[in-house]
């Protein structure tokens, strides 16, 4: 069964998203709550099957569209009111925790008491972001997180540096600086700058205002990765095969491996796919479901 959700946000921001309950099994009280990633939707073709492989587990499923949805939107509020500060162009990804919380106490108030929290690529980001800022203001909601699923969590700083060189990488940080500087931080950055069109505001919050969603640091054999070992709970880290990160995946794993302390940690990747799953779809929901078992 599927089921259009509106929800407001303790912000006055408005949300909407995609509910589909198991046909089999339409009073568990079990969902994944599905957050994704830079220009993206409730509406992928991978949410469908994930959405119908999860059910058939007697799993909900609960896709949504954070205010990080497309690239430019206008962030709609209870009011009526809206403005253009919404879309990965604009957003700031710290607000997501005002919309994975919000989608949360949602999914509680629907009778919902077991939450997994389902990340895809910058969703990733935003879930251990989230979760750690829960347990840090110890709000109670945290404790109905019972696992936390990692698609494809990407290093943005490595790979920008990575795709541009570092030379430019530091030229348009600068450019970035001097463009907020004159008051610009809403104009759009060169479009060599970045994958897709993206503001000054976003951009330095990426690469410079960082210090709350960098912890994704592959390549730093001495960071403790205290952000993902702040989660308690089962965790699940996958990639594709051909994903957006610069190591060896199998070396990758290993080393993350030797500093995530968790008791139910199941990492590793899918061959013969990328950063968006394509044509694993299911291989990728079976894994979750998989882990969820256990």
């Amino acid at each position: 069964m599927l089921e259009k959700i509106y929800f407001n946000l303790e912000d006055d921001v408005e949300l909407v998203g995609l509910l589909q309950k198991p046909d089999n099994n339409l009073n568990t009280d079990e969902v994944v709550i599905s957050v994704h990633g830079m220009q993206s939707n409730c509406f992928k073709k991978r949410e469908d099957i994930l959405a119908n492989t999860i059910n058939k587990a007697g799993i909900a499923y609960f896709a949504f569209n954070n205010r990080g949805t497309e690239i430019m939107c206008y962030t709609k509020r209870t009011d009526g009111s809206k403005t253009l500060n919404g879309g990965c162009a604009y957003e700031d990804v710290l607000e997501s925790y005002y919309d994975i919380k919000g989608a949360i106490k949602k999914m509680l108030e629907l009778g919902f008491t077991k939450i997994h929290l389902q990340g895809h690529s910058l969703g990733c980001t935003k879930i251990v972001y989230t979760y750690n800022r829960l347990k840090e203001e110890k709000d109670d909601i945290v404790n109905n997180i019972k696992s936390v699923i990692l698609l494809s969590l990407v290093d943005l700083i490595d790979l920008q540096k990575y795709d541009l060189g570092i030379d430019k990488y530091n030229e348009m940080l600068e450019l970035a600086i001097k463009k907020e500087n004159d008051n610009e931080e809403m104009d759009l950055m060169p479009r060599d700058a970045f994958d897709h069109p993206i503001s000054v505001k976003s951009y330095l919050r990426y690469y410079r205002d960082n210090q709350d969603i960098d912890f994704a640091r592959f390549s730093d054999k001495e960071y403790n990765f205290k952000e993902l070992n702040n989660i308690t709970v089962p965790l699940f880290l996958r990639w594709g095969e051909k994903d957006l990160v610069i190591q060896d995946l199998n070396e990758l794993s290993d080393f993350l491996k030797s500093k995530i302390n968790n008791d139910s940690l199941d990492i590793s990747y899918i061959k013969g796919t990328d950063h968006g799953y394509t044509d694993k779809e299911e291989v990728l929901g079976e894994e979750i479901v998989e882990f969820l078992a256990k």
